[in-house]
């Protein structure tokens, strides 16, 4: 997916998070701030868009968002138990965002296994719901290509996650 494609997701984003005043958070690994650089590329953002937080180190998903270190040594820091912790973790840390997304992987170009080649990808979408419960959605992706291309691949399959979650509100 180009970078236009991304804005085009991003603008769409914008229009129904404003529209229902709402707002999110992220939580990124992988990616390192990608997906918040590309929101607060858009003028105005900040009227949906609180924060974002890097948690690359596996402390620092126990740090900042909570996540059990448990999971994360019984999973692995990129699974679908730590991709819906991480997600739920963000959400739960900022009473302002009604909605999280969340990405943990390998971008490569090491760091891969046979069971998590470089290129796995696994997403968290977490959404304030009635009683200020959290719902969440999780997924994987396995993408091709080289660092910065799934990189990228990340960012475009995470906003555009969050903008069918919220299309189905």
């Amino acid at each position: 997916m180009s970078q236009q494609e991304i804005q085009i997701i991003l603008t769409r984003l914008s229009e129904k998070l404003l529209a229902g005043r709402h707002k999110i958070i992220t939580a990124e690994s992988c990616t390192g701030g990608l997906i918040a650089a590309q929101i607060t590329a858009i003028a105005g953002s900040s009227r949906w868009f609180d924060r974002g937080v890097i948690t690359y180190s596996n402390q620092s998903k126990t740090d900042l968002l909570g996540v059990d270190q448990k999971l994360i040594r019984d999973y692995g820091a990129v699974s679908e138990p730590v991709a819906q912790a991480m997600a739920q973790g963000a959400l739960a840390s900022c009473q302002v965002a009604d909605y999280a997304l969340a990405v943990t992987g390998i971008a490569g170009p090491d760091g891969g296994t046979t069971e998590k080649p470089v290129g796995t990808i696994w997403f968290g979408w977490a959404l304030r719901g009635v009683n200020n419960e959290i719902d969440s959605v999780v997924r994987h992706k396995q993408f091709q290509g080289g660092r910065r291309q799934i990189q990228w691949q990340t960012v475009a399959h995470a906003l555009s996650g969050l903008l069918e979650i919220l299309q189905k509100q």
